[in-house]
């Protein structure tokens, strides 16, 4: 069942606005996943295990060793797991 209320509906929006941002894609998903992980940390959305994995990927993709930039690759699979994970969230 998917978690209900203001502090639900209020991270779904947050995580959608990141995935709509202008800016680098890299660095929007990285703000987006803190506001996920504090939305799970205060119970107001629900870590379903379909959006763990799709986090799991997508922190794959956002890796990277100290002082390596993030190339395209890391970009292209944000933008594709990003809205993915939007729509997940409706079951969170």
């Amino acid at each position: 069942m998917a978690s209900e209320g203001p502090a639900a509906d209020a991270a779904r929006t947050e995580f959608r606005g990141w995935v709509e941002a202008k800016g680098h894609a890299v660095e929007n998903a990285r703000r987006a996943v803190e506001g996920l992980d504090a939305a799970f940390a205060s119970g107001a959305l629900q870590k379903t295990p379909i959006l763990g994995a799709m986090l799991a990927d997508l922190m794959v993709a956002l890796e990277q060793d100290d002082g390596q930039k993030l190339g395209g690759k890391s970009a292209e699979a944000a933008r594709f797991i990003m809205p993915a994970i939007s729509r997940e969230l409706d079951n969170a």
